[in-house]
């Protein structure tokens, strides 16, 4: 190493000064709030053909319910929009014509899917995340009864309303 004179070192002590940088700062909060979200699809159940005295017929439709991960909801499934009809006794009309159905939770046909009132029961989920859907299925039978069996020849309809509650 070299050994610098005093007129050297004082020389470097002349020149400019290095700037020291000054700085400051602060933080801020990042924040949000993810709300519980649910949405709902369904198909048509169609029991196709139904020729009295032949049997039960029976038809299925596919739900699929999307609610925002770790969501607990339920489903439920209304009477319908045929005068009459009842979550114990739905029924299809053609003008003031009727026709008796009912929806199920299972193909066994023995718990009657509604509102979880008069002996109907929901079904219950939790939320898998809205790209994620559930399926449930829907079991529906067009029972072969005498009352069925007394109505007119047509086209029959309902209209049910699935609401999924969370």
């Amino acid at each position: 190493m070299r050994n610098l004179g005093y007129a050297a070192v004082a020389a470097l002590s002349l020149a400019a000064p290095i700037a020291d940088a000054a700085t400051a700062t602060t933080t801020f909060p990042v924040t949000a709030t993810v709300l519980a979200s649910c949405s709902v699809s369904a198909g048509a159940l169609a029991f196709g053909n139904y020729t009295p005295g032949s049997g039960n017929v029976t038809g299925s439709s596919a739900l699929q319910v999307r609610c925002t991960r770790g969501t607990p909801y339920t489903v439920a499934l209304s009477a319908g929009t045929t005068t009459g009809g009842t979550l114990a006794q739905r029924l299809m009309a053609q003008t003031t014509n009727s026709l008796q159905y009912n929806l199920f939770t299972t193909a066994a046909y023995t718990t009657i899917w509604g509102d979880g009132t008069g002996g109907t029961a929901t079904q219950a989920g939790t939320g898998l995340g809205v790209a994620t859907p559930t399926a449930f299925t829907v079991f529906g039978r067009l029972p072969d009864s005498a009352t069925n069996q007394a109505t007119v020849t047509g086209a029959f309809s309902d209209t049910i309303t699935v609401t999924v509650t969370y």
